[in-house]
């Protein structure tokens, strides 16, 4: 882990909008920067409000699913190059966003998506980008990363560049009191489990210990009171700043072993990406806590969690955590989704295969490691 007087490097956008009402910032800004064909991103559900962004009828790749793969990302660069968009927006949770982010890379560059993937090697675009999130959760409004699956491989390909940092970001968090509290939960776990994974991870570094610590914070306070009423606007405008921390501490630093272990469950098993990280997230907590104690005490207390068991006592704190997702009405066994014990072994082959998030795990965890946390799940 880097101490404070070691270099770190943040990226954000150089405009960011938070709170209730900021949406209404969006069409003067798009008339104030010359863009005259605006091009949207989402999803079906988001794209019944259109009218929200106050741009008329803009055009629109209403197909962004929720864990979207090639042939998505395909059809929403054919769109936005039909539409000779001058300007992307991505509308809608992460999914919406990580297309959002490659369209605006790839669209009439003649790119595939083989020859940017991977760090720095995407090019500049030719079109703005501007990020507004509907959930609070993945943070991607604030980030240079973007991951599709492949289905052939069953497996996510990242990219990340500057050139995918978007020119503003609005966080307006009425845009999530729609939110069913099933969905609310999950993506409140998965700003939890970035936040708590930044906060133990190898690379960890004091300046984005305290956004990760926030973001946990505002999680504890505030997610089961926007799970239980979806127009609280304290608690949506607290989970939507505790996603957007996870968010900003994702380039830095980013996420280890719980997001390795839930990638499989979305792209073998079909799980949307936050439920998978609330299935996992108690149980690499418990399995990191001997390696990170003193940290993993602050996210402990920050969900009430204290005294229930740190380093040397996983157990009780797994069960601890697993009893907090539960009390969000979370399901909390892989079984019960659908997900086959049969399918764990080539999952945990496949999570230990995840280098670029492994090997900062505070603990190095073998396959059959992973296995047993699986089981564990199950």
């Amino acid at each position: 882990m880097h101490v404070l007087t070691d270099p770190i490097e943040i990226q954000q956008p150089p405009v960011l909008h938070f709170g209730d009402g900021t949406l209404a910032r969006l069409a003067p800004w798009v008339a104030a920067q010359g863009h005259r064909r605006p091009f949207v991103v989402t999803g079906p559900g988001n794209a019944a409000r259109l009218d929200l962004l106050g741009l008329g009828t803009p055009a629109c790749f209403a197909g962004a699913a929720p864990e979207p793969e090639l042939h998505d990302l395909a059809a929403a660069v054919r769109a936005a190059e039909a539409a000779e968009a001058d300007l992307v927006i991505g509308y809608g949770g992460g999914s919406a966003m990580d297309l959002a982010k490659l369209v605006a890379v790839m669209a009439g560059q003649g790119l595939e998506l083989d020859r940017i993937s991977g760090p720095g090697r995407a090019p500049p675009r030719r079109a703005g980008l501007v990020q507004i999130p509907t959930t609070a959760g993945t943070g991607s409004e604030t980030g240079t990363r973007a991951l599709v699956s492949d289905p052939a491989t069953r497996a996510k390909i990242a990219t990340e560049s500057p050139h995918m940092l978007a020119d503003m970001a609005i966080v307006d968090p009425r845009l999530t009191h729609s939110v069913p509290p099933a969905l609310t939960a999950a993506t409140g776990l998965d700003a939890l489990a970035h936040c708590a994974e930044a906060l133990t991870s190898k690379r960890a570094h004091p300046l984005v210990d305290t956004l990760a610590l926030e973001g946990i914070a505002l999680a504890g306070r505030y997610l089961a009171r926007a799970v239980r009423d979806g127009a609280d606007a304290e608690a949506r405008a607290g989970m939507a700043l505790a996603s957007l921390r996870g968010g900003q501490c994702l380039g830095p630093v980013n996420t280890t072993a719980g997001h390795a272990l839930a990638y499989p469950l979305g792209t073998r098993a079909g799980l949307p990406h936050g439920l998978a990280n609330a299935l996992i997230f108690p149980h690499v907590l418990a399995a990191n806590a001997a390696a990170a104690p003193q940290k993993t005490a602050q996210i402990a207390a920050a969900l009430g969690l204290a005294g229930t068991g740190l380093a040397g006592a996983g157990d009780g704190l797994r069960d601890a955590a697993v009893a907090f997702c539960r009390g969000l009405g979370i399901e909390m066994s892989l079984g019960a989704h659908g997900v086959s014990r049969d399918a764990l072994p080539q999952m945990a082959q496949e999570a230990h295969a995840i280098r670029r998030l492994m090997d900062w795990n505070p603990v190095d965890l073998s396959v059959a490691d992973i296995r047993a946390i699986y089981d564990a799940a199950f």
